[in-house]
Parts: structure tokens; sequence; C-alpha cells
């Protein structure tokens, strides 16, 4: 297996994009959402700048973007992000390699929070939020339904950066 190597998504990228998502999806334990939306709506609903791609022997494993939390100009750096990997490559450094180069691209734009909901249940995303500095700032206990899974809880996890907005 070759070294992973990260670059800008482009509208290239989309199948590969979406399929990753639905993998991820499928688990159950990725998103409340049953179904990857059209490029369009994700490419719309995702701030520039900030969406990147892991390639590993070529081609698409994995997926980082964030999303604006808020219009309000007071939280213009603090950010929603998704990471999102290939079931085939999971547990050889492609998130680690994901969210660095997200973290390298938000802190060069002011971006000073990256925000996200994790069920408690995906414990390799909590681990891999945990060691790339994420921490769990609260549970939002029964906040949505997840389809056949019933009401589930979403613990909050943050990273603050040390560069940005201080």
């Amino acid at each position: 297996m070759g070294e992973v190597s990260i670059r800008a998504m482009t509208e290239a990228d989309a199948d590969d994009v979406l399929r990753i998502y639905q993998a991820g999806l499928d688990t159950g334990q990725a998103s409340f959402e049953i179904d990857a939306p059209s490029w369009e709506k994700f490419n719309t609903g995702r701030l520039p700048g900030h969406r990147h791609v892991a390639e590993l022997d070529g081609r698409v494993v994995g997926w980082v973007a964030v999303s604006a939390v808020s219009p309000r100009p007071v939280y213009a750096g603090v950010v929603e992000h998704s990471v999102y990997v290939d079931p085939g490559v999971r547990g050889k450094g492609v998130g680690v390699a994901l969210l660095r180069a997200l973290f390298v691209s938000t802190e060069a734009a002011g971006i000073w929070t990256i925000q996200s909901g994790v069920f408690p249940e995906n414990t390799a995303s909590l681990r891999l939020h945990e060691r790339t500095g994420f921490r769990v700032i609260g549970t939002r206990e029964r906040v949505g339904r997840h389809g056949d899974h019933g009401w589930r809880d979403v613990l909050l996890l943050e990273r603050r950066s040390r560069v940005a907005g201080i």
C-alpha cells in the first residue's frame, strides 16, 4: 500500500465522494441522513477552500469538508465538518491526514473552531477525533430519530485553533 496524499476536492471527485459518503451512511453510525445528497446539494452546502480528498494508490479513499454553522458574522470562524473514509482503508491514517489538511486550510482562513456531532456508538470516529485534538463538549440527548435505530444521542465535539482567533 502506498502513501496517502491529500489534495483539493474537485467536481471530478463527485462520484467517489458520494460513494464513500453513502458507504458511511449505510453503517447507520455516521449520520442521521440515510442517502447521500446529489453532487449539486453537496457542493452548495460546503465551503470552498476547505474540501479535501485523500488518494491512495491513485484512487480517492476519503474526504473532509466543512459547512458554516451560521450566517451571522460573529460565527464566521466556526464551522462544522464531516470526514468519511472508504471502508477498505479505515485504520490506515487516512482520516488523520484529512483532518490535518483541514486544520491547515481553516486556520489559514482565520477559522478558530471546528465542530461536529458524532453518535456515541461510533467509537472509531471518536478515537480519530480525540487523536487529532477534538474534545467532547456535551451530549445532545435524544436529539433526533434515526430510522430503525430510534432516538439517538449525539456527542458534540470541537477543536479550537491555537493559531486563529486568538
